[in-house]
């Protein structure tokens, strides 16, 4: 079980792509910030709390087109979230935006007051208003702002 703390621990998120300040996050880091708790189902039909960084939050740390600057071309923008095995879901970035949105996306790190379990990763995404979890992306390593249009 150390082991794979210590892993966790080493981890980093990276946000990238069309943004002013691309970061590498650790879970350390992450754990210094302001998080938030949500309580949903996850798949297993369960509840469980999970805890985190709304990733509008880590959007705006990194300089990405938030709030008033979200408008024109920068519509067109959106998230590609991208897993360790592969596994890629894309949000729009107004979908993730409290201005347009009151869905909560959370970058969580903790679930019912423990790190994520050995194949959540050190980062899992957790949608709110899905109504299935297939956006919730498990070993979450990736999270790229791109345009829609190149």
């Amino acid at each position: 079980m150390l082991v794979a703390a210590q892993a966790q621990q080493a981890s980093t998120l990276s946000i990238e792509g069309e943004v002013a300040s691309p970061l590498k996050l650790t879970v350390a880091e992450l754990l210094s910030m302001d998080r938030m708790t949500h309580t949903v189902k996850d798949r297993d039909n369960q509840e469980h709390t999970f805890s985190g960084i709304p990733l509008i939050k880590l959007l705006e740390k990194a300089g990405a087109a938030t709030g008033p600057a979200l408008r024109g071309k920068n519509m067109s923008l959106f998230i590609l979230a991208q897993a360790a095995d592969g596994y890629e879901v894309v949000y729009a970035l107004p979908e993730v935006d409290p201005g347009f949105s009151d869905r909560l996306v959370l970058v969580a790190i903790e679930k019912d007051g423990q790190a994520l379990l050995k194949g959540e990763g050190a980062f899992r995404l957790i949608a709110t208003g899905d109504k299935k979890q297939a956006r919730w992306v498990r070993e979450l390593q990736t999270i790229k702002v791109l345009f829609a249009k190149p």
